[in-house]
């Protein structure tokens, strides 16, 4: 019997038996090692997505784990090759598809949020998601390779360029990623968070934090940069006034990019976008190329995956590791040990 965590109503989780088939052609069973909890992951279990997920809803989509068994036709994969999943399935004819933009399809299907996701011992999905890992990267640190193909993509979007001076506003587990992102990438990089814990590992890391209860953000920031303001923020807060200071502290055509999901329209001091010629570029997802420069710094040690993570659950445990995350800022990331010995460790 294997098993699966199921998301099944307003804050409510169970771990029951899991149905389970051989991969059709074009598929592939993994047996998911695994599985980070993430803040979508967070909004499925508060309720707040109900009228998208079908209950019961098998939650998880950053996970590493290795192959089982692959369907027919399926070509380069074998049992025990190490992998991660790009959880995207899009439909291939929508004006995005048509455009080249595939992970922002218009009919998109988000694995583990539209359909059964990896926090289960068995899970089978489409080979054309799969993404090598190499076999000197440790499963627990590959987990990481999903958010960070997300900070990859969005340090991308807002084409951050080695010399430029970038604001995260937001340290929790993107936010960090989004700073190491842009720190390798050559910018000189200060990370805006409220939590003493996320600022700490945040400054362990090498980068600089601020407090934006304690400090004068943008005054800061102009004494950085000789009131010049900063090139690029990010804003992955999600609260008003992440966004409020994301605009501030934005120089002359700086640019704004938007990550975090904000559940309700806030007010922006379009002004200021005026004044200073600001552009804002949303970012969503990633592509095969973010997922696949993931690997690499997640394997190279650019990103200390290992520090990032705060403990590690056997599955049974997943239901309390979800409201241990409701906390935020005392822990960073948190995994779900999905293989059949687990046993749960701090980290």
């Amino acid at each position: 019997m294997t098993l699966a965590v199921r998301y099944t109503a307003a804050r409510t989780l169970d771990t029951a038996p899991a149905e389970t088939h051989c991969p059709g052609p074009g598929e592939v069973e993994l047996a998911p090692a695994y599985v980070g909890i993430c803040g979508t992951d967070l909004h499925i279990f508060h309720g707040d997505m109900d009228a998208r997920v079908r209950m019961p809803a098998v939650l998880g989509h950053e996970m590493s784990g290795r192959v089982l068994r692959v369907g027919a036709g399926v070509e380069g994969w074998a049992p025990g090759d190490a992998v991660t999943v790009m959880p995207l399935r899009w439909d291939d004819t929508c004006q995005a598809c048509r455009a080249g933009h595939e992970h922002i399809c218009q009919h998109l299907d988000f694995i583990g949020i539209d359909s059964p996701g990896a926090m289960q011992q068995r899970w089978i999905v489409p080979a054309s998601t799969l993404i090598r890992l190499p076999e000197t990267l440790a499963l627990d640190r590959a987990a990481l390779v999903e958010p960070t193909a997300v900070a990859v993509h969005d340090v991308g979007r807002a084409a951050v360029r080695q010399g430029e001076r970038v604001v995260v506003v937001g340290g929790g587990p993107v936010g960090v990623l989004i700073a190491l992102v842009a720190r390798a990438t050559g910018a000189d990089v200060r990370v805006v968070e409220p939590s003493a814990h996320r600022r700490l590992l945040a400054e362990e890391l090498g980068l600089t934090a601020w407090n934006p209860a304690d400090d004068d953000v943008p005054a800061l920031v102009g004494e950085w940069t000789g009131d010049a303001g900063a090139d690029v923020a990010f804003e992955v807060s999600g609260a008003a006034g992440g966004v409020d200071t994301a605009v501030e502290v934005l120089g002359v055509r700086g640019r704004l990019c938007l990550v975090a999901i904000h559940p309700r329209p806030r007010e922006v001091n379009l002004h200021r976008f005026f004044w200073r010629e600001l552009t804002l570029v949303g970012a969503r997802l990633y592509d095969r190329s973010d997922f696949e420069k993931a690997v690499g710094l997640v394997a190279d040690g650019t990103i200390p995956a290992e520090r990032l993570i705060s403990k590690i659950v056997p599955l049974t445990q997943a239901p309390t590791a979800f409201e241990a995350l409701e906390g935020g800022g005392d822990v960073m990331k948190i995994l779900v040990d999905c293989t059949d010995d687990a046993q749960g460790v701090a980290v």
